[in-house]
């Protein structure tokens, strides 16, 4: 059995676009939130937690897929935001401006661990404060890493990436695939 750790509708549908089968079983996994952190380290150590977290409840030979998304520029860590304000304050940031999405993924089985992050560079256009506010209007923002989806509204907002368009939807599907042949496990039954 795959089982995702995560709730996330854009992980589940990255998952079904490409064949997987899987459960849905979202943990209790605190999160860290340290400042001190790089944000590499950060997204490893908290798709470890989630991962082994439902690994704990799981058969020992169930695979288990954690994964954590943030997204950094100067220095500072943009998880979801806590509010439309907040919304705003990180998007006002990222406008004009490139900043990085990092997304750690840890396979889980059992006590086993294959775990590793993608990190992928996002232009940004310039935003007026009109754009930003509609934007935030939509709700769109509110429970995504950085205040925006690439695969919606915010599509327009961006001038080009470096790296992987799907870690910025939150879930590197090339490091999943990766990961899951050192695992010894298979993503797809068929295609």
């Amino acid at each position: 059995m795959f089982i995702l750790a995560s709730a996330s509708p854009r992980r589940q549908e990255l998952l079904q676009q490409i064949g997987c089968k899987f459960r849905v079983q979202p943990g209790q996994a605190e999160e860290l939130s340290d400042p001190s952190m790089n944000p590499v380290s950060l997204v490893r150590e908290n798709a470890s937690r989630k991962a082994f977290d439902v690994a704990a409840h799981c058969a020992a030979d169930d695979f288990v897929l954690g994964v954590d998304t943030v997204v950094s520029i100067d220095g500072d860590i943009f998880g979801k935001p806590a509010d439309a304000a907040d919304a705003e304050r990180m998007l006002h940031v990222l406008s004009g401006r490139m900043h990085t999405v990092s997304t750690g993924v840890a396979l889980v089985q059992g006590k086993k661990l294959w775990q590793d992050a993608a990190i992928t560079k996002v232009y940004f256009a310039p935003l007026t404060d009109a754009v930003i506010a509609r934007y935030v209007a939509t709700g769109e923002p509110l429970d995504k890493a950085g205040a925006y989806a690439i695969q919606g509204r915010a599509a327009t907002f961006v001038v080009r990436i470096d790296g992987s368009y799907s870690n910025v939807v939150g879930l590197p599907l090339h490091l999943l695939s990766v990961l899951a042949g050192k695992a010894g496990m298979q993503l797809w039954q068929q295609w």
